[in-house]
């Protein structure tokens, strides 16, 4: 099974018998009847729970494609109240200049203390969120490597066209400070490969500001390999080409995949030396440091709120608390004594969706730290991540993560994990009835995850309606594709694009060459069989409308490895072609495409690509 959860008692087991969602409200009503000296608290409880019953993950499968913003799938996740003192919103167009478009950190540094020291160089901090900190410069010239059109134009308000100036340039790769800016490091701390690290935080990266656009949405904007800062430990603040074009196409795909994610406005590359080991074999090589402009409504993580708790500082780990309810989840009641409760119950909610969604596109993070998970849900901070080629619940992407931790396959329970992390960095803000119930609702999780991994894969498969055996019809399909090490998105896809009557005769044409690799297994008729019965049991559904369904939630095209490390590799040669490519590509991984199908992209992955290694370093 691509997900087995650990409190299930068989492997391939993929939902419980009973396939409606889990309400909170309903677990914690279970909880309290049990007690007599709760029943009391029955009525405040349901009304403060219930309004925060909503889910920014629950809208329809792959909804967010449709959505304003650039597409963006975060973009009705969050709250969209902007600053209104700031005042550079009121612009209704996009700007064809830079003069006049300010980013602002006030409202963070006036909600929070910072850093009282104001040198820049490593050191343990404490009692504040962010340092404040300049980014440094490349010694050489730069080049712009690549834009998203969409993040600059309808995040941003920006036109295009003024991504060529010099001016951008400068901005964008940390060498121009706009009126009014100051840059953050953001402190934080972490469980990193199930061990607290203490102190972590922005070591190579600098919070540039915050720009509330046009439409009244927030966003945060971050340079990512910008320069030394006070966490930055042992690193030299920098980050290289490989893992920036990785980054740089990998958050723009989700995006366009239907997964929320942070975004990618720019890259940029210099000629400066950065000294790497990329597998820590001793193989010490310099590399060309490069820069991505990231885009994200928070970089807030687990993390944020963990290095309080673990600090002692209680009443800091509160304000950030009561800052984020305030200022990213707007339906929860600011004034409510059970305001915590109902924060930690929406991040639950939305962090199990996050990585359903994750597996039902093949994507495996490589790093689930509980300081690269989101408090908003969002994928962050990428690294080592992979999409699988072959089916193939162990796979790892990270050649660092020697024992499996986040392995595709145990991401669900990755997130359990993390997310009692976080439960417990809540617990100082909580009374004792509260933590008990934060208990309950995270005994919630595994059910959740479950519902909504059915709920996305049953969409793969065009299955419309309730049938008690849709998880074991997707469990046994799962199954043959790890027997048969069957493409997982080409799979999908096929099935997408073949006829009911081409299956039910076994007329399966090479074109499909995931079809047939899955065709060699002996139980493959009998799924079709079941499959194709249940896909009669669909309600009024001609088998045009299906195709047209299924191809709109299963793509074509993914950053497959090779993919990027054949835009990498020119990009090295200066030849940025392939990066251009892989971003137009991308935008619309659900349709097919002459020039994507031109560079196999569709294909089946070349021999070389098994060998193919990414580590942490970058």
């Amino acid at each position: 099974m691509l997900m087995p959860y650990h409190v299930q008692p068989t492997l391939y087991m993929l939902v419980p018998a009973k396939m409606k969602r889990m309400n909170v409200h309903r677990i914690l009503v279970e909880t309290i009847l049990k007690h007599d000296l709760m029943r009391m608290m029955l009525v405040w409880l349901l009304w403060e729970i219930n309004l925060c019953d909503f889910s920014r993950g629950e809208r329809t499968d792959f909804e967010a494609a449709a959505e304003p913003e650039c597409n963006s799938a975060e973009t009705n996740f969050y709250s969209n109240n902007g600053d209104d003192t700031l005042g550079y919103s009121k612009v209704d167009h996009k700007r064809s200049s830079m003069d006049g478009w300010n980013l602002t950190s006030q409202k963070l540094i006036d909600s929070f203390p910072l850093d009282p020291i104001r040198q820049n160089y490593v050191r343990q901090v404490r009692e504040c969120i962010f340092s404040a900190v300049q980014p440094t410069p490349f010694k050489s010239a730069v080049t712009l490597v690549a834009v998203s059109k969409e993040v600059v134009e309808d995040l941003l308000d920006l036109d295009v066209s003024i991504t060529e100036t010099q001016e951008f340039i400068q901005f964008v790769s940390g060498a121009r400070v706009l009126p009014g800016m100051i840059s953050l490091a953001h402190r934080y701390g972490g469980h990193q490969f199930g061990v607290w690290s203490g102190q972590l935080g922005d070591g190579r990266a600098h919070l540039l500001g915050v720009y509330v656009n046009r439409r009244g949405t927030r966003w945060e904007l971050q340079l990512k390999g910008s320069g030394k800062t006070p966490y930055s430990r042992d690193g030299d603040g920098r980050a290289v080409l490989r893992s920036s074009v990785r980054e740089f196409l990998c958050s723009e795909a989700l995006n366009y995949l239907g997964v929320p994610t942070s975004r990618a406005a720019s890259l940029v590359l210099s000629n400066d030396d950065v000294k790497r080991d990329q597998f820590y074999n001793g193989n010490v090589k310099n590399e060309k440091g490069a820069i991505v402009l990231r885009v994200a409504k928070s970089w807030f993580r687990f993390g944020s709120l963990e290095i309080l708790a673990y600090s002692g500082e209680i009443e800091l780990l509160r304000k950030l608390v009561d800052f984020v309810i305030e200022q990213y989840f707007p339906l929860i009641n600011a004034t409510s004594s059970n305001k915590y409760l109902e924060f930690f119950s929406q991040v639950v909610t939305d962090t199990s969706y996050l990585i359903a969604h994750w597996m039902s596109v093949g994507f495996a993070h490589g790093v689930c730290n509980t300081d690269n998970f989101s408090i908003l849900s969002i994928t962050i901070d990428y690294g080592p991540f992979g999409f699988m080629d072959y089916y193939d619940p162990n796979f790892v992407p990270n050649t660092s993560d020697d024992e499996g931790r986040y392995k595709i396959g145990n991401q669900a329970n990755i997130g359990r994990y993390n997310l009692d992390k976080l439960q417990k960095a809540l617990n100082p803000l909580l009374d004792p009835m509260q933590q008990l119930l934060t208990e309950q609702i995270l005994k919630g999780y595994p059910d959740l995850y479950q519902t909504k991994f059915l709920e996305l894969f049953k969409a793969k498969l065009g299955l419309s309606g309730l049938d008690n055996n849709d998880g074991y019809l997707v469990a046994y399909l799962l199954k043959l594709m790890e027997d048969t090490q069957a493409d997982f998105t080409m799979t999908f896809r096929q099935l997408s694009e073949i006829t009911k009557q081409h299956l039910k005769v076994n007329n399966i044409s090479e074109e499909y060459w995931a079809l047939q690799d899955l065709a060699k297994h002996e139980k493959f008729l009998d799924w079709i069989n079941l499959y194709l019965l249940r896909l009669k049991r669909n309600a009024a559904d001609s088998d045009e409308a299906r195709i047209i369904r299924m191809q709109s939630v299963n793509p074509r095209y993914i950053l497959r490895n090779w993919m990027a490390e054949s835009a990498i590799k020119k990009s090295e040669r200066n030849d940025f072609s392939e990066v251009h490519l892989l971003q137009k590509i991308l935008r619309h991984p659900f349709t097919k495409q002459t020039e994507a199908e031109g560079a196999g992209y569709s294909s089946r992955p070349p021999p070389w690509a098994k060998d193919l290694r990414v580590s942490c370093s970058s």
